[in-house]
């Protein structure tokens, strides 16, 4: 924070153009700025608690309330049930702790942080950046916890390379989600808003795909909808990269989603901030 209090306000007018400011003055504000996000996270450790809760009560819900009843259609059991469930569990935080970005985003402009930030000589660019960057750690902590999760109620790791290039896998797609979050914090009023926009777009993605149960009981067409569901593509990539399984197809549908999200949504989160009144 000292980083980028101690810097002398300058007229906004003279920093509305980011070009104006070198590469290397972007990184060290988006390095200053993701300090003082992680020291606003030590101030308020509450912050922490759903990257804490959320894995451990997710995973025991359906390990334990629907493992016994699907594992059997899976044929394994509830066995056969945590060896399905957890890559699509890392699928399913890689969105639903997305959504904070924007929740966060929305209460610093409306507690006056964003205009604090903006008569200061730092790129724009870099609080959006910056943002991401922490959102993103804490994604890996929930997917630390999870995993010892995972491992307590039965997870078998057999390989541990594909573990961890599902979690760089998932990293890629919610980096790409929380643009889209990062723009609803711009343009709704509060964070109450933020999240009830963000569970109807949740909701739909979440259950509408193969994170927890397998598609093909579904009706025709809602597996036609979970084809084109990137939580389908990601949670069935992240299973066959940890337990074993064809891989290629799902892996390149979810960069290509990734890649796709990215390229509409940070153009326009960075001009909806940039341009907000």
């Amino acid at each position: 924070m000292s980083a980028i209090t101690s810097t002398a306000p300058v007229a906004p007018a003279a920093v509305k153009d980011d070009a104006r400011i070198p590469l290397r003055g972007h990184v060290r504000h988006t390095g200053a700025l993701i300090r003082r996000n992680l020291l606003w996270i030590r101030q308020d450790p509450e912050s922490m608690f759903d990257a804490l809760l959320m894995p451990v009560v997710f995973t025991l819900l359906f390990v334990y309330v629907f493992g016994g009843s699907i594992g059997q259609a899976l044929g394994g059991g509830q066995d056969g049930y945590v060896q399905y469930v957890i890559p699509g569990m890392l699928a399913m935080m890689s969105m639903t702790l997305s959504q904070s970005v924007g929740t966060g985003f929305s209460q610093d402009f409306n507690t006056g942080v964003m205009d604090r930030f903006r008569s200061l000589p730092i790129g724009r660019g870099s609080v959006l950046f910056a943002k991401i960057s922490v959102e993103l750690l804490r994604m890996l902590f929930a997917t630390a916890v999870l995993m010892v999760v995972a491992v307590l109620v039965g997870f078998d790791i057999a390989h541990w390379a594909g573990l961890f290039a599902a979690v760089g896998l998932s990293t890629v797609f919610a980096s790409s989600i929380m643009w889209v979050f990062l723009t609803l914090g711009v343009i709704l009023k509060n964070a109450q808003s933020v999240q009830a926009m963000g569970f109807l777009v949740l909701f739909p993605l979440q259950f509408g795909s193969s994170i927890f149960a397998p598609t093909s009981s579904m009706p025709g067409w809602l597996q036609a909808f979970t084809d084109y569901n990137p939580l389908s593509t990601l949670a069935d990539a992240a299973r066959g990269l940890m337990v074993g399984g064809p891989v290629a197809h799902d892996l390149w549908v979810t960069v290509a989603w990734s890649v796709g999200i990215t390229a509409v949504m940070a153009p326009v989160a960075i001009h909806k901030f940039r341009t907000k009144s």
